[in-house]
């Protein structure tokens, strides 16, 4: 069972989300007052600076982008140290007689730009320019709170990028009520449209043999030359696993429209499912720790417009009969993590097991003594639960993001 100071900490952690919940719901006033633009993070939320030179804690960059002039739709970008080899450099190794480089940043290896550079060949310079596989994230709060930017996500981001060594595209999509369903899960299609452009773009200025062809300007250089788009995974936080799902289910059905995105895996943690039957776990752990089944669907109310609330909506549930979309077995491989007491549980459970009757990859990890997010709250990040979920997650998307092929599995 989770702590005595856990506990105390979740009651006043429900009392004060209830309390918030009630006043956005008191502000929305109708269903359809809110502005087109939105907002993609609140003011009473702490956020953390993007720094762009690499860190001396973790060795990762970041950068915020705002990508939609017509929206609050923002992405802030991880992308960790590239280690350049020193033969694709045109340098012969360092003997061990001989002292190490010069460092900057308190220690972080010295910064040398995003592009190979001293290189003899251009074939050297394109083999120095490393290709990294691609997560989008999407994070938690459910649909009303959070944003790519807030010190706990900014957190797990960074995690995520140094274990995975992968480039990490946070969303930072807008919420509601001010921008009600489908408003979030637009905002996930539509960063991914964004990403295959900047992989085309960075084509496109390539067959211009370096000279910069129309729009090339508006290339984001950190996924043009260091991004994989054929190694793209998508990766959801509780209410973000409902939308990262959902942008799988798009790419799956119209793959062309995200070319060259090729989504090869999904993590869905603790997924924000739910549906008009009760499961077991949400009679027995309806009360649970933070995120109780009541204030959640005080969540949902505020998502979902008054006109189409229901428990079973294609957004709440995974498994309604009229959830439409492509079928289950054309889903890519996915992994679901879960909180031995959330009460959200039994339906991710069921959600995995419907993905593996039709021989999709899709293992469950079940994490003992452990509540809804866990491993991405700001409190539980330095938990050793936390740490290791990261690390499980790490090593199983390894299966489907590595170049050397499938050397980790479960």
């Amino acid at each position: 069972m989770p702590g005595v100071g856990v506990k105390i900490y979740s009651v006043f952690f429900k009392l004060l989300l209830r309390h918030k919940l009630q006043s956005l719901a008191a502000a929305a006033g109708g269903e359809d007052d809110a502005a087109a633009f939105g907002v993609s993070c609140r003011a009473d939320e702490a956020t953390a600076p993007s720094n762009p030179a690499f860190s001396a804690a973790d060795g990762v960059a970041s950068k915020d982008l705002h990508i939609d002039p017509n929206s609050s739709l923002s992405v802030r970008i991880f992308l960790p140290t590239p280690p350049p080899h020193p033969h694709s450099l045109g340098l012969r190794p360092r003997r061990a007689s001989e002292p190490p480089p010069a460092t900057t940043n308190g220690g972080s290896a010295p910064y040398r730009g995003y592009l190979p550079h001293a290189v003899s060949s251009p074939r050297a310079a394109a083999s120095a320019r490393r290709r990294l596989p691609i997560v989008v994230q999407f994070h938690g709060g459910g649909f009303v709170s959070g944003s790519s930017s807030s010190a706990a996500n900014d957190a797990f981001c960074r995690r995520v990028a140094k274990l995975c060594d992968a480039i990490v595209v946070a969303v930072g999509y807008r919420l509601a009520p001010e921008s009600r369903y489908p408003a979030a899960f637009d905002d996930g299609v539509r960063v991914l449209r964004w990403i295959a452009k900047q992989a085309n773009l960075a084509m496109m200025s390539k067959v211009g043999g370096g000279v910069d062809t129309f729009g090339a300007s508006t290339v984001e250089p950190w996924i043009a030359a260091h991004g994989d788009p054929a190694r793209c995974v998508l990766l959801g936080v509780s209410c973000g696993a409902n939308i990262a799902n959902f942008v799988t289910r798009k790419a799956v059905e119209d793959g062309k429209l995200f070319d060259p995105i090729k989504v090869v895996a999904q993590v869905l943690m603790y997924p924000f499912f739910i549906g008009s039957v009760p499961t077991h776990s949400e009679i027995r752990l309806a009360n649970s720790y933070f995120y109780d089944k009541s204030t959640c669907i005080l969540a949902w109310r505020l998502f979902l417009s008054e006109k189409e609330f229901s428990l079973d909506h294609p957004a709440a549930n995974p498994l309604a009969p009229d959830r439409g979309g492509p079928p289950l077995k054309c889903m890519p491989p996915t992994l679901t993590v879960i909180a031995e007491h959330d009460w959200m549980r039994d339906r991710a459970i069921a959600y995995s097991e419907e993905l593996r009757k039709v021989n999709v990859d899709a293992p469950v990890l079940d994490y003992k003594d452990t509540v809804h997010e866990f491993a991405t709250l700001d409190v539980f990040l330095k938990t050793p639960q936390a740490q290791a979920c990261a690390e499980d997650i790490a090593i199983w998307m390894k299966k489907y993001i590595s170049l050397r092929g499938h050397e980790f599995s479960y």
